[in-house]
């Protein structure tokens, strides 16, 4: 889409610190790894609080991570805008990841006047098999 990034990965982090804080609630786990055009790489450090029976990634945290990962996209392309707000997700779990960080690589698929839709990808760090798809529409504010 050739759309210039509008936000380092620094200034998004600090946003998120500012805006969000309950996200880091019982400790930081999240990190924004990567701020490109039209791409963000987000990580989640899974401990025992994102484990579900069975030894292996929940599905709200997958979820979550997707979400926050789109935000990150979103946010890349657009600048600072809190009230940009999921509309949809959608998520296809594949694989069940073994306990251990996973990072999500999301991609704006579309920016409109109002609403943008992106795509992601969750992978357990060091293995290239995806285990989960995802995609997810933001409305987003009159700018």
């Amino acid at each position: 889409m050739g759309n210039s990034v509008k936000m380092t990965v620094e200034e998004l982090e600090d946003f998120l610190e500012r805006e969000f804080p309950q996200i880091h609630e019982g400790g930081r786990v999240y990190h924004v790894e990567k701020i490109e055009p039209d791409l963000a790489s987000v990580r989640l450090e899974a401990g025992d609080r994102h484990l579900r029976p069975g030894g292996t990634i929940s599905g709200p945290s997958m979820m979550a991570l997707a979400d926050l990962a789109a935000y990150a996209v979103i946010l890349g392309a657009i600048g600072p805008v809190a009230l940009a707000v999921t509309t949809n997700l959608n998520i296809n779990f594949l694989r069940k990841p073994e306990p251990g960080d996973l990072v999500c690589d999301c991609r704006l698929l579309k920016l409109g006047k109002r609403l943008a839709v992106v795509e992601a990808y969750i992978h357990s760090v060091g293995k290239e098999e995806l285990v989960a798809h995802a995609t997810a529409t933001y409305a987003i504010p009159e700018r």
